[in-house]
């Protein structure tokens, strides 16, 4: 079971890379074979399924992204944890609320990722 402890300590990293646009700390916080769902992969990637598989993937995504939202910050309103995820519940851009659910393995990383967002 992954605690709160372990759960907070994850999404504020998380949060602080995001806030700081730094792409390769963001990108410590997953395995290299991540699979992220998320329906802003439609758009940007040209990716039907919304769903991206590995860290070169995921990196051009969040590159282009980080080019496009030059003031991205995420202000963290909660996180909730289970036996093998968290939830990191956050406001995103403009705003908009977000969920995000981390599948984390033995070493804290998540090798799965899928966002939820309250507009799209």
């Amino acid at each position: 079971m992954i605690t709160t402890v372990e759960a907070r300590q994850f999404a504020q990293e998380w949060v602080a890379a995001w806030n700081a646009h730094d792409l390769e700390k963001i990108l410590s916080h997953y395995t290299d074979d991540i699979e992220l769902t998320t329906p802003f992969i439609v758009r940007a990637m040209n990716e039907p399924s919304g769903r991206l598989q590995g860290k070169d993937q995921v990196r051009e995504f969040w590159a282009l992204g980080l080019s496009r939202l030059p003031d991205l910050h995420f202000e963290l309103i909660e996180v909730l944890s289970s036996m093998e995820s968290i939830t990191i519940y956050y406001k995103a851009v403009l705003g908009k609320l977000s969920a995000e659910v981390f599948f984390l393995n033995e070493e804290g990383k998540a090798y799965r990722s899928v966002s939820h967002y309250n507009e799209i």
